[in-house]
């Protein structure tokens, strides 16, 4: 069976089985039970405990062998002693995927008892995920497949991790700024499978647009490597590589049994394969919120929109430190601009239209900025003021938008919000509406839109 096989039978399965399924609530295997239960997954579970007639209302069988239909994923919630008797009986009933969340292998250095798991399902053909791992989530399947929290909030990144920890801050980075996912998977161990087998799967997702990973090591980085070089052409992958120092290569060994690896090699073949690397964890998230979010840039040029001299200063620090290109004004669009801004404001890049201006000069200076073909993307920098309130410049900027997009407009855009918490309500509503918007944090919103370049120059996308 294909690699990709193996993988549609992993996040499209008719069939899971739970072994070392429990009827004692808090227990890990009643946990994983419910949990799919709960999410509304639409297959066939078996729950696998010899000593229970059924768990949450599902008979139990004594064995995944006793199972009378075919069995696509097996999730292992057993002690690890017994796993590779377990293991041998899963590929003896022709189980696709193995997926063990149980600790106990190279993470606490039994490396041997690891080597024998993999080499008995290696003999049948079937792939393991883990071990040491959560468990993991495939929306469009209504899977949730962890003994973690249930989380069914759909949309189109796919995140991958190595660890449980990372796995529930990136759910709670998600659900918090209500961002759907189409995928989060732990890896653990990384026994066998890793980031290369899942992204041909993705590549060929229609349910995902995104893949953001966090890795603590590498098992085959000439497979990932050559499967990202593909990948990266049609969709952005983001990554976020750690064991970065000595130390932390350290703590990465007696997480997961990782071997860190050398950074400046990581640093140079991401960027040869077009991989874009964060450099922390909200770095990750967030510019795979953004790259969900923003459609593709087709020319390099962006304009800063202000209502705020001092913001637009650092918006402009934060392009040039990000490589991205600030167009230089035309003479034309610069009178364009005039009619909306007061004389002591600035025409230039960035265009301060200060904090005097009302409500409809934003929405005039927004229309501007995106119907000009010239300009390729905006970065919005709003100013709190009662002349023009957080939500009168969210919703000016929104019918903008709008406006545009029934033209058939459409720009990357990024907001800036500075002033007192209602500015938070303000994003919101602009995210609500596909713009990436970012309160006090002005850097953040410019680091977005430079990753949406880094993705469009390596696929090739920008066409002047």
């Amino acid at each position: 069976m294909s690699n990709l096989e193996s993988m549609k039978r992993m996040f499209e399965p008719r069939s899971i089985a739970v072994i070392g399924a429990s009827q004692e609530p808090g227990k890990v295997g009643y946990s994983v039970v419910k949990n799919i239960v709960d999410g509304g997954y639409k297959g066939k579970i078996y729950p696998i405990n010899p000593r229970a007639p059924d768990v949450l209302g599902y008979k139990c069988y004594r064995s995944v062998k006793e199972i009378p239909d075919v069995v696509d994923v097996a999730v292992f919630c057993i002690p690890a002693a017994i796993v590779p008797n377990v293991m041998a009986e899963c590929g003896e009933k022709g189980v696709g995927v193995a997926v063990i969340i149980t600790s106990g292998f190279a993470d606490v250095g039994n490396l041997d008892l690891q080597k024998q798991v993999v080499e008995v399902a290696k003999k049948y053909g079937t792939r393991i995920v883990g071990p040491n791992i959560f468990g993991y989530y495939y929306t469009p399947s209504d899977l949730c497949a962890t003994f973690c929290i249930p989380y069914t909030l759909k949309g189109k990144i796919a995140l991958t991790c190595q660890s449980g920890g990372v796995g529930m801050a990136i759910i709670g980075f998600t659900r918090s700024k209500k961002v759907g996912v189409s995928a989060i998977i732990g890896f653990g161990n990384k026994a066998d499978v890793d980031e290369d087998d899942v992204l041909e799967f993705f590549a060929q997702d229609p349910n995902t647009k995104v893949i953001a990973m966090h890795m603590e090591d590498v098992k085959d980085g000439r497979k990932l490597l050559e499967a990202a070089s593909r990948i990266t052409r049609i969709k952005p992958v983001v990554a976020m590589k750690t064991g970065r120092t000595a130390r932390g290569a350290m703590a990465a060994a007696s997480h997961t049994g990782a071997i860190a690896g050398a950074d400046a090699v990581y640093d140079a073949a991401f960027k040869q394969a077009g991989i874009i690397r964060a450099r922390a964890l909200e770095e990750l998230l967030d510019w795979a919120r953004a790259l969900e979010m923003l459609p593709p840039p087709k020319g390099e040029n962006a304009l800063i929109l202000t209502g705020a001299g001092g913001l637009g200063v650092i918006l402009t620090d934060a392009c040039v430190d990000q490589g991205l290109q600030l167009m230089t004004m035309p003479p034309d669009l610069e009178e364009k601009f005039k009619k909306y801004v007061p004389p002591f404001g600035a025409f230039k890049n960035p265009v301060d239209i200060t904090g005097s201006s009302p409500p409809e000069a934003y929405l005039e200076t927004v229309r501007i900025a995106l119907r000009d073909p010239r300009v390729d993307a905006v970065i919005f920098g709003y100013w709190h003021t009662i002349i023009t309130t957080p939500m009168q410049f969210a919703n000016a900027v929104v019918q903008a938008v709008e406006e545009a997009k029934k033209e058939g407009i459409q720009k990357p855009m990024v907001a800036a919000l500075a002033g007192d918490v209602e500015v938070e309500e303000a994003a919101r509503f602009l995210e609500e509406r596909g713009i990436p918007s970012y309160p006090y944090a002005p850097e953040k919103a410019v680091s977005a839109l430079a990753a949406a370049y880094r993705w469009a120059r390596y696929a090739g996308l920008l066409m002047k």
